[in-house]
C-alpha cells in the first residue's frame, strides 16, 4: 500500500507538471503580439538604425499562409505529395521471444522507429504579398495532413528444417531473446501550399531577411499549427483542466493510501 501510494503521489505531480506547462502555453499566446509582416520589417528598420544589424529580436505570433521557400515546392518521399514541408516515419512491428531459466517461452508484439526523416528546408508565410521565413526547427506542425500511412508485412521466408532447428539451439544458447519480424508501418505528413497557418515564436534577421524561429529560450513556447490562436488557446485550456484535475485526483488518492498504509 506504501509503493502504491507514493507512485500515485509521483503520476499525480507528472500530471501537475504537464497541466502548468501547458498553462505557460496559454499566456504566452495570449501575452504575445500578432505583428504582420510589414510591422516586423518597420521594426526591423529601426533596430538597423540604432546600429543594430543582424541583431533584431522579437518574440511574436505571425500569421499567414503557407509559401514555398526559395527552392521551390517540394515533394514528399512517400506519397509524391507537393508541399512546402514533409516528414515521414518507418516503424518496425516485431515479435520478441523470451525465454526464461525454465525454459518458458514468453512472447510479446513490440514496435520500434528504425527510420524518422523531416524535410531540412524550411518554408515561408505570405500575408499581403510580405513574405516571411518560417524555421520548423526539425519539429511536426501541429493539425498537417497525413498523406501515407500503410502496413507492409514482412516478406522474408520463415527457417525450415536444419536451418530453423539451428535457429532454435542458438536461442536456448543465448538465453532464448530473438526477434521476429511481422512489418514495417510507413507515415507521412505534409504541409501544403496555400495552407493557413500560426506561429509563435522569435522572429530575428540573422541572416538578413526576417525569419520566425524557435525562441532562443527555451522556457518560451514555440508553436507551429494550422489552427488558429482561439482554437489553440481553447484547447490548451480544456487539456489544461484535465491535466490539473487529474493530478489533483491521484494525489489525494496517493496521500490517502501513505495515511492508511502507517496506520
Amino acid at each position: 500500500m506504501l509503493v502504491f501510494g507514493i507512485i500515485l503521489l509521483l503520476a499525480g505531480a507528472g500530471c501537475v507538471f504537464v497541466a502548468s506547462r501547458t498553462q505557460r502555453k496559454v499566456h504566452a499566446m495570449m501575452a504575445a503580439e500578432t505583428l504582420s509582416v510589414p510591422q516586423l520589417e518597420e521594426l526591423r528598420a529601426v533596430s538597423d538604425e540604432l546600429g543594430g544589424q543582424g541583431s533584431f529580436r522579437k518574440v511574436c505570433e505571425v500569421v499567414g499562409l503557407t509559401h514555398p521557400a526559395p527552392v521551390g515546392v517540394l515533394r514528399s518521399e512517400l506519397a509524391g505529395v507537393e508541399c512546402v514541408w514533409h516528414s515521414h516515419r518507418v516503424q518496425r512491428r516485431y515479435k520478441h521471444y523470451d525465454r526464461d531459466d525454465d525454459g518458458r517461452t514468453r512472447v510479446t508484439t513490440r514496435t520500434e522507429t528504425v527510420a524518422e526523416l523531416t524535410s531540412p528546408h524550411g518554408f515561408a508565410l505570405i500575408e499581403g504579398g510580405r513574405t516571411i521565413g518560417v524555421d520548423h526547427g526539425g519539429r511536426r506542425p501541429d493539425g498537417v495532413e497525413m498523406v501515407a500511412d500503410r502496413f507492409e508485412p514482412a516478406v522474408a521466408e520463415q527457417p525450415q528444417g536444419v536451418l530453423a532447428g539451428a535457429l532454435n539451439v542458438l536461442s536456448a544458447v543465448s538465453g532464448g531473446d530473438r526477434d521476429e519480424t511481422i512489418g514495417f508501418q510507413h507515415t507521412e505528413w505534409v504541409l501544403r501550399p496555400g495552407t493557413p497557418m500560426y506561429v509563435l515564436g522569435e522572429v530575428h534577421d540573422i541572416h538578413g531577411p526576417l525569419i520566425i524561429a524557435p525562441p532562443a529560450d527555451p522556457k518560451t513556447p514555440f508553436v507551429l499549427s494550422t489552427k488558429s490562436e482561439e482554437q489553440l488557446t481553447a484547447k490548451a485550456r480544456t487539456t489544461q483542466r484535465i491535466w490539473a484535475f487529474v493530478g489533483l485526483g491521484l494525489a489525494v488518492a496517493g496521500v490517502a493510501l501513505l495515511v492508511l498504509s502507517f496506520l
